[in-house]
């Protein structure tokens, strides 16, 4: 049965042609590019569901698309198409709602319907060629015309991305990304190198960037080709965490990827390392490879303690036996024997670790340092690598705390650091909190950046998840056993009556948790004031229906705690019915039902009250990675969301979104560094690749007052017994251990 042909909608050899006004955007996955959109087409009551791929789309725009209808079983009759695209609307209300859509930077609403009644028909021409008369509706200043002119061509120029990307099998997922890093070379630079994409650009893979290459005609053995899927394999162990590779297995798995043969993939090797893209060397007899950049960050590592190792400490002079009781008579608090013999080993070494799980005192010990050296009037600089961590560095010590990357003064401009080896800090001692967050490369920067008469103290869980990038520096600086490591293990009184971290330690140590309660009370008030809960579900999806209910009803009713600012779910994984896109959704629709203002942009609906989450590091807004913030205010006008972080506002443009999500749920690596009062974690067997001890701990960890586990004991025996993930490839440890051997690099 043929189907019928609606109004709006032509029949043509590519199948059929359907053109209309996006009414809604139901789901924009930013990602890909994958659309569904609800459009009003011309003599139909109601919106058709359009079903296809989009760089950007906004309500009010008119589209064209060629394509099919389908009779989904699911969502009922859809037009799929494989490539929507925006044209200029023909009519002024059509011309008003394209512009208050927000696609133009600059006009919302408000201006939309200034200019239409001003201009008519013509505002376009007078947008591009005499953007000069804008001004001549109230409230555009001179600015806003600007903003205006450069969002127009930005737009022209996209287009003109797009169409070379389509007439070559390639979607439209990341044209906008390509024309602002590229700007209007965009299309020689990559008709001339198709693979710099993978390396320029998140989101655009090696099979992307390969496909587009075979459409140009580069063949499947030229050495541009190979060389760059040899990066690509190599890349993709950087981001598992791996900091380099085995020359074998590099190869292998190059050759496997590009379906050539291993002795091709061997000679680009070769040339690769000739042209200083890659190093190899020799790790215990093995051939390796690695990144330059990689390379250096472990060297540099390496080298770096090395030179701060040498020395006496500023403070060699302090005898703690007489200045520890001094502290203790003016903190009130009596340290125990091993928080004495921590404090004075670290006041006898130029550089040290501090270590331990939660409730051993590691903030005891810091502080009892601290003020043990306060008479001196030493420069102390208090760093750790998120911000909600300096921030909880800073309240516990009542000292300044900032992010390494404010205290290395992170240049936006250049995007590197103003501090390093030419202009080192003015520090006598550092102190870096939540150091198993730092990666090789980040921790490279920090320590070529303090001067050599520095002492440095490194505080961190070593049994915590490693880095989000690669290495494991805090496990391999102790495992080289060339820097003094304090160990803190006691549990002290306080700490120990809470579960939480008993369970913490537990499960470090490979054992089962203890539940004082088999679950929580439906009743505010009633039953015990436990911190630990396990809350059994037989399958995924009653672990799902759980969840749910703790989060949104039992937890608030029982604990008097707010559902949104309080309570944090942390999942092992962002995909699937209990990955953290799917819970934020629905949470988001019963937390947050019926707020005052809304806006869709990269496959998420935002609205004011939503808490969220930044994915990506902002330097210039001085956001980064796994902060999390609340939508304080949403202007379509101006086409700004406003996000509160920590107390303070900052404005993003809606084009800019794509470096947020919502954070009801989060991953367990986003949350590292941070602390909830209460934390709900989802486990089951679905999320078996996740399933890892340290990321159990971690999770854990997170919480202060509260934590529920909801799921399946399979899943929890599962994550306390597997340990096989918590290695990566590195040679740090190795390179530490013979840093004698090594010589300081000084290049950036």
């Amino acid at each position: 049965m043929t189907q019928s042909i609606l109004p709006g909608e032509q029949a043509n050899e590519s199948g059929q042609r359907l053109g209309g006004v996006v009414v809604r955007i139901v789901f924009h996955a930013g990602d890909t590019g994958f659309c569904v959109a609800r459009v009003k087409v011309s003599d139909t009551k109601e919106p058709v569901t359009v079903v296809g791929t989009a760089a950007v789309l906004s309500p009010g725009e008119t589209i064209e698309c060629h394509g099919k209808w389908i009779n989904d079983r699911t969502y009922g009759l859809q037009f799929r198409t494989t490539h929507i695209a925006v044209v200029p609307p023909a009519t002024l209300e059509g011309i008003e709602k394209y512009l208050a859509s927000g696609t133009i930077d600059g006009i919302g609403a408000h201006f939309a319907k200034a200019l239409v009644d001003r201009f008519g028909a013509n505002v376009f021409d007078v947008i591009e060629f005499e953007p000069a008369r804008l001004t001549e509706i109230g409230g555009i200043g001179v600015r806003r015309v600007e903003r205006i002119s450069r969002s127009w061509a930005e737009q022209k120029s996209v287009k003109d991305i797009m169409t070379f990307l389509h007439s070559h099998g390639i979607g439209t997922t990341r044209a906008v990304r390509i024309y602002k890093l590229y700007g209007n070379e965009a299309i020689a630079k990559i008709s001339e190198d198709p693979y710099r994409l993978t390396l320029d650009m998140d989101g655009i893979g090696f099979k992307t960037a390969d496909a587009l290459a075979q459409r140009l005609g580069i063949a499947p053995d030229a050495v541009l080709r190979i060389r760059a899927g040899i990066r690509h394999v190599l890349g993709g162990y950087a981001q598992r965490g791996d900091c380099g590779a085995e020359r074998t297995k590099l190869v292998l798995d190059a050759a496997r990827l590009l379906d050539v043969g291993q002795d091709l993939v061997e000679r680009a090797t070769d040339e690769e390392m000739h042209d200083g893209h890659l190093v190899g060397e020799e790790i215990d007899g093995v051939p390796c490879v690695f990144s330059v950049v990689l390379h250096r960050a472990e060297t540099g590592v390496a080298a770096h303690l090395h030179r701060l190792l040498n020395g006496e400490p500023f403070w060699v002079g302090i005898d703690p036996v007489r200045v520890i009781p001094g502290v203790e008579a003016e903190t009130g608090i009596a340290l125990s024997a091993s928080q004495q013999r921590a404090v004075t080993r670290v006041l006898a070494s130029k550089i040290s670790v501090i270590t331990g799980g939660p409730g051993v005192g590691k903030t005891t010990v810091i502080n009892t340092i601290l003020r043990c050296i306060q008479a001196t009037s030493a420069e102390v600089v208090l760093c750790a690598p998120t911000g909600r961590a300096a921030k909880r560095l800073a309240d516990s010590t009542g000292m300044e705390a900032k992010t390494i990357h404010r205290v290395l003064e992170f240049d936006p401009a250049t995007f590197g650091f103003r501090r390093n080896s030419d202009n080192p800090l003015q520090a006598d001692l550092v102190v870096i909190d939540e150091a198993s967050m730092v990666d090789v490369v980040l921790m490279y920067q920090l320590l070529r950046a303090i001067p050599g008469s520095a002492a440095l103290v490194i505080v961190g869980d070593a049994d915590q998840l490693p880095s989000v990038g690669p290495g494991m520096v805090l496990a391999d600086i102790i495992a080289s056993a060339r820097v003094p490591v304090v160990h803190l293990t006691e549990i002290f009184r306080q700490a120990a009556e809470s579960t939480i971290v008993v369970n913490a330690h537990r499960i470090k140590n490979g054992e089962l948790p203890i539940f004082p309660t088999p679950g929580l009370s439906s009743s505010p008030g009633a039953g015990d004031a436990a911190d630990f809960y396990f809350i059994n579900a037989e399958t995924p999806e009653e672990v799902h229906d759980k969840l749910m209910h703790v989060v949104t009803e039992r937890i608030p009713q029982r604990f008097g705690v707010h559902p949104v600012r309080d309570i944090q779910v942390l999942s092992p994984m962002n995909r699937g019915g209990l990955g953290t896109r799917s819970l934020n959704i629905e949470l988001q629709a019963i937390l947050n039902p019926d707020p005052p203002m809304k806006v869709a942009r990269y496959g998420w609906t935002f609205a004011t009250g939503d808490k969220v989450i930044q994915t990506a590091n902002d330097y210039e807004k001085e956001v980064f990675n796994g902060d999390i913030g609340t939508v304080a205010r949403i202007d379509l006008d101006d086409a700004v969301i406003t996000v509160c972080f920590d107390g303070r506002d900052v404005d993003y443009r809606l084009a800019d979104m794509d470096a947020l999500a919502l954070a009801y749920a989060t991953t367990v690596h986003k949350a590292q560094g941070s602390e909830y009062p209460v934390v709900v974690i989802p486990l089951s067997t679905q999320h078996y690749p996740l399933l890892q001890r340290n990321l159990l701990y971690t999770a854990i960890t997170r919480g202060c007052r509260l934590v529920v586990i909801v799921g399946q004991q399979k899943a929890l025996r599962i994550a306390i017994n597997n340990t096989d993930s918590m290695r990566r490839f590195t040679t740090l440890a190795k390179r530490i251990a013979d840093a004698d051997k090594l010589h300081l690099e000084t290049s950036p």
